[in-house]
């Protein structure tokens, strides 16, 4: 999905969620030009999922687009940043997340003191 909709600086990352039924829902970064508006992949997906009455979200991960700049041209798997592993303890607390290495945590070891109302 990243590499047919990548734009630089719009859509960079993109995100899939497992449900346990099987059945993957995906997202794509949404950038803008003032930096704070964008959305991440994760919170996009996740939307998807539950519009389309997903299960319990089982697995995640988030892949990113090279840069420009960048010699090494493959898409990468990347850790949900600081919001979105928030967003899938929320959510998705008992979720495993797909890590750099390609190994699966669960989403707690990722965030093991989250925030609480």
């Amino acid at each position: 999905m990243i590499a047919r909709h990548h734009r630089p600086f719009w859509h960079t990352v993109a995100a899939a969620l497992r449900d346990d039924e099987g059945r993957i829902w995906t997202g794509l970064h949404l950038g803008t030009t003032v930096g704070r508006l964008s959305i991440c992949a994760e919170p996009v997906a996740l939307g998807q999922a539950i519009l389309h009455g997903a299960g319990r979200i089982v697995t995640a991960v988030a892949v990113r687009h090279p840069k420009p700049e960048e010699d090494d041209r493959r898409i990468a798997v990347v850790a949900p940043c600081g919001a979105c592993r928030e967003l899938l303890v929320d959510h998705a607390p008992g979720c495993w997340v797909i890590v750099p290495g390609e190994v699966k945590v669960p989403v707690m070891a990722l965030l093991p003191r989250p925030y609480r109302r």
